[in-house]
């Protein structure tokens, strides 16, 4: 991919009476640097203030032929939208664009599907993209037509759109099965991590997880600083002071991460599910923190996994040295009562605080072992 040319592309967003001008360029800032993670090159962004989508157009007919006009200026080969478009939507878009034109949804699975190492990540993600494109198919056929044109040709017709979209149900059917196989493995293998509490790092994307999961099991997790860089959950058995657990690094969480592929990543997301502790991490330099801990802890609900125990493992200080002791005490304070749970600041990469962090989750997963398991001790 690092040779493959970078394709010029603008980023698009809404200001609405539920979304500030400033939230927008917040949510455009995470949408270029997931444009980034596939290597696009931005060359320009827009945002038009509007009640509500335009339901045909997404956005009002002035601001698209001002776009139009820039993409013809610049050579613009791909629009992404932060917000998920219709079929027609884009369509209609397109038309007037004369350029490719995404949405974020779409942006994101493209990101898994170039993330996607092993046979199991791949089959996850091939299944979110086939349920994605689903009901896209008639746009698919369009845009198809429209690049071949000429008298005669008025589309494949419904015969052969039907014929598609039985292949593709097919072929999803037959996905679930290979899931739903690896699935009951994954279960039979977790089944057998008898007497062993586990612990799951869990977070927003690119908040150091997989930095901190090397660290804490002196592993050789793949790390980036590019979103998504981990897709398969990674667990190892870990060792302190005697006391052994597992612990599992999995997929990061995002704002507006695609249902398709919570629902695709299920046997992924079960090692958070299952898991006895799980320490959020959060990285503590990006400016919309906060947004990014209630996106995690919404996902966590949407899979039914918010009542676990829990360490907020605030990340990344060395790159804030000027904040004082009064600020991270305030924040302590904010979220030890605000969610009821321990609160740790650490630097993976320049290690402070680890000590720390080790001797709290040692006294965790203690409490948790002398609960469940009463008489065994884990010792190896």
């Amino acid at each position: 991919m690092a040779n493959a040319k970078k394709e010029r592309t603008i980023v698009i967003g809404l200001i609405t009476p539920h979304q500030s001008a400033e939230k927008t360029e917040e949510y455009l800032n995470e949408l270029e640097f997931l444009a980034y993670t596939v290597d696009a090159e931005i060359v320009g962004r827009f945002t038009q203030r509007l009640p509500a989508p335009d339901p045909k157009t997404f956005l009002g007919q002035g601001k698209l032929q001002e776009i139009a006009q820039f993409v013809k200026e610049h050579n613009v080969e791909l629009a992404i939208f932060d917000d998920n478009l219709s079929p027609s939507q884009v369509r209609e878009v397109e038309k007037i664009l004369r350029c490719r034109v995404i949405d974020r949804t779409n942006l994101i699975l493209d990101i898994f599907a170039s993330r996607a190492r092993t046979a199991y990540a791949k089959v996850q993600v091939e299944l979110a993209q086939l349920q994605y494109l689903l009901p896209r198919l008639t746009h698919m056929w369009t845009h198809l037509e429209r690049q071949r044109g000429g008298i005669g040709l008025r589309g494949p017709g419904e015969q052969e759109i039907e014929t598609d979209r039985r292949r593709i149900k097919a072929r999803i059917a037959k996905l679930k099965e290979e899931l739903e196989a690896i699935d009951r493995q994954k279960q039979t293998q977790r089944k057998h991590r008898t007497h062993l509490v586990r612990v799951s790092l869990v977070g927003y994307t690119n908040v150091g997880k997989s930095t901190l999961m090397n660290l804490l099991s002196k592993s050789n997790v793949f790390v980036e600083n590019k979103l998504f860089a981990t897709l398969d959950a990674t667990v190892r058995k870990v060792t302190y002071n005697n006391l052994a657990f597992l612990l599992s690094d999995t997929v990061g969480f995002i704002r507006k991460l695609p249902h398709q592929l919570i629902e695709s990543f299920k046997s992924t997301l079960d090692e958070v599910r299952e898991a006895d502790l799980l320490l959020h991490v959060v990285d503590l330099s990006h400016p919309n923190f906060r947004e990014q801990i209630q996106t995690v802890l919404q996902t966590l609900q949407e899979i039914n996994a918010a009542d676990k125990k829990m360490v907020l493992v605030f990340n990344k200080i060395d790159l804030i040295p000027s904040l004082d002791s009064e600020y991270f005490e305030r924040l302590k304070n904010e979220f030890v009562y605000g969610l009821n749970c321990e609160v740790l600041f650490i630097s993976a990469v320049q290690k402070i605080n680890i000590d720390l962090l080790k001797e709290t989750i040692y006294q965790e997963v203690k409490a948790i072992h002398e609960k469940r398991y009463p008489g065994i001790i884990p010792w190896y």
